[in-house]
């Protein structure tokens, strides 16, 4: 009989971002996990249903920028006080996970007994009993081991939009080796990794004692290894304000040989761009998805997003056409995830939204 329900579990959500996404819906004061995009409620929202599936709700943590608690509030009023981490800095994972860890340290009941799950908050995930199935694996792996674990998603198409994980040998049931971490491939690569087998996607999901994450750091990734006992002494702003921006994948994960990865068993999509809601909401008969006061006519295959007004669209096929923030955004459909790289480009009020 497994014994990992007698782990502590602690569940931190990552909810930071700039909001460039899915620009003009989303933007720096309201990010893309505050927006209601995979359907009728915010991601952040489904997202914190999920954590609290897996740990007491005293026991879930957002980790995000400060200038967001007016939203977190206004999304989840029920969130406690303490349950928020607002970052003094935008530093990226690395360092707003290291201080997750050690808060989680100084604050459970059973520290030697305690795992960590980090989840991003604008996932879509479905269904909820087999994501809580895979974790429910991982948490009992990680409990018993000194491991870091990754959660890896059996690829299904050849998406070149999201990292790789090589498998490699079996550890423990569920748990493999990891053989490396891939980068986005292009489009061929991708699909050779989707006909040998082998690969996962990588979700960016990761459950691990909090103290094998903050001795991996103090091992594996100098350029905060020198200041972990500032967040040992509390010392959150002299933390944040010493170390660089660096991402926990490049800045230990890739580095450290102690990773091991759990295969999800659930349907898993970050949305990273406008055209991935076509994958994850419910379409007309011409393969139009139609949100807000939005209209189509003899279209196909068309992202209409209107909160901004009525959008009415004829004769087009492959858009993908936004109204929001008194801005309209039309795109072909294949382009819209070079977003970032049009925005790049634009005035900073337009990017910002008209903020």
């Amino acid at each position: 009989m497994s014994d990992n329900a007698h782990f502590e579990r602690w569940v931190v959500l990552l909810a930071g971002g700039i909001g460039s996404r899915f620009w003009p819906a989303s933007t720096p004061r309201r990010p893309k996990q505050f927006l209601p995009l995979a359907g009728s409620r915010p991601l952040i929202v489904e997202t914190v249903e999920r954590a609290r599936a897996l740990a007491d709700a005293s026991r879930v943590l957002i980790v995000a920028g400060a200038h967001l608690r007016p939203l977190l509030e206004q999304y989840l009023p029920d969130f406690a006080g303490e349950g928020l981490l607002l970052e003094p800095q935008a530093k990226g994972t690395a360092p707003a996970l290291a201080w997750a860890a050690s808060e989680i340290i100084a604050r459970a009941e059973r520290p030697d007994r305690t795992v960590m799950l980090s989840l991003h908050s604008d996932h879509v995930i479905r269904p909820l009993d087999r994501f809580v199935a895979t974790l429910e694996g991982a948490i009992e792996v990680a409990g018993r081991s000194d491991r870091l674990l990754t959660v890896g998603v059996p690829p299904t198409r050849p998406e070149t939009g999201y990292g790789y994980i090589e498998v490699g040998d079996p550890l423990t049931p569920g748990a493999f080796e990891v053989r490396r971490f891939v980068e986005k491939p292009d489009r061929e690569t991708a699909a050779g990794y989707l006909a040998q087998g082998g690969f996962l996607w990588n979700s960016g999901m990761f459950v691990w004692r909090p103290q094998v994450l903050l001795a991996e750091l103090a091992a594996h990734t100098p350029e905060l290894a020198d200041e972990l006992e500032r967040l040992r002494e509390a010392d959150v702003p002299g933390f944040f304000a010493r170390v660089p921006a660096l991402t926990i994948d490049y800045g230990l994960m890739e580095r450290s040989p102690n990773i091991a990865v759990v295969k999800g068993g659930f349907d898993w999509d970050d949305i990273g761009a406008w055209a991935a809601l076509l994958r994850v909401r419910d379409r007309d008969t011409q393969g139009n998805l139609l949100v807000g006061d939005a209209h189509a006519s003899e279209c196909g295959e068309t992202l209409i997003w209107a909160e901004d007004g009525p959008v009415v669209a004829f004769g087009v096929h492959d858009l993908v056409i936004v109204r929001a923030s008194g801005i309209t955004f039309v795109a072909p459909r294949e382009r819209a995830v070079d977003l970032k790289q049009m925005l790049a480009g634009l005035p900073e009020q337009l990017r910002s939204g008209g903020e």
